[in-house]
């Protein structure tokens, strides 16, 4: 049994879900947690993650409590899917962990204010400058993905691996979002294949909130 907490509204939440669904995972039990569901501040899930965040799991067969979305990726995909979603060999390996890094430190703080004022705060209190500033930020990191892209059809290369997973989820938050966004034919190329895998779905179909 996997135990995961956390809502599906959160990015990060998501990513562990999709990680989940390419696996095939049979016994898994998600707990909504986080905003509107709370359980994050009570004292026992404080005690699994003093962070008070969201997402967390319990895999009871090992005994491992994690928490960190893409650290939860990467475990899940090297204890089920060694030498497939999480590569074997050391630099395929690698070329994923830098790019779901960069996703985690990079690309979301870019993109974060956009999503926050766009989707999260009332319109009569939406602040235009926070918006315009992290367009501003997130579009040279496009055009970074969309050439990046244009060499290979995946993140780490030739195949889909974890790296994909973060990336992909990144990518359908910034483009839910109600504004206009320059054409990236590779990038739209990458995400058209990435978004119709059957473990995307109740993923990336899902509207964001």
């Amino acid at each position: 049994m996997l135990r995961l907490w956390g809502r599906l509204s959160s990015i990060n939440v998501r990513k562990v879900v999709w990680a989940v669904q390419e696996l095939g995972l049979p016994s898994v039990q998600r707990t909504d947690a986080g905003g509107q569901y709370g359980i994050v501040r009570e004292a026992r899930y404080l005690g699994l993650n003093p962070n008070g965040l969201v997402p967390l799991i319990e895999d009871e067969d090992t005994g491992v409590t994690l928490w960190e979305s893409n650290a939860i990726v990467r475990y899940l995909c090297a204890r089920h899917s060694l030498g497939n979603l999480y590569p074997e060999d050391l630099p395929s390996r690698f070329v994923a962990e830098q790019w779901m890094d960069w996703q985690q430190t990079t690309l979301n703080p870019a993109g974060r204010d956009a999503f926050i004022q766009w989707i999260r705060t009332p319109a009569a209190q939406r602040n235009d400058a926070l918006i315009a500033a992290s367009v501003a930020a997130t579009e040279p990191l496009l055009a970074l993905l969309d050439a990046h892209l244009a060499r290979q059809p995946f993140m780490a290369g030739e195949r889909f691996t974890m790296a994909d997973i973060p990336v992909g989820c990144e990518i359908h938050r910034w483009w839910g979002l109600p504004q206009e966004r320059a054409a990236r034919p590779h990038l739209e190329r990458w995400y058209n294949t990435v978004s119709t895998r059957p473990g995307a779905r109740g993923v990336l179909d899902q509207p964001l909130s």
